[in-house]
């Protein structure tokens, strides 16, 4: 029963949160050219790997690497 709540939850969210998503999507591709969508790499349950999207705040071509650790992150980030 919790778990039908939980999707359902998560669909009526989405649902209503999507002209939103689709507001930052169009935002992000007239900022800069390439996909809307970043695919993150982050780690999970015991220590695996997986992917995440999230929405691209950075240029195409900027190193993989955190934030912090760019010479002149500016240069990267979008506006």
């Amino acid at each position: 029963m919790k778990r039908a709540i939980d999707i359902l939850g998560a669909l009526a969210g989405l649902i209503l949160l999507s002209p939103l998503f689709v507001g930052v999507a169009l935002a992000v591709a007239l900022q800069s050219p390439g996909p809307a969508l970043h695919w993150s790499r982050r780690v999970g349950r015991d220590e695996r790997i997986f992917r995440m999207p999230k929405f691209r705040t950075m240029r195409m071509g900027t190193p993989d690497v955190a934030t912090h650790l760019l010479a002149d992150p500016d240069q990267w980030v979008t506006p």
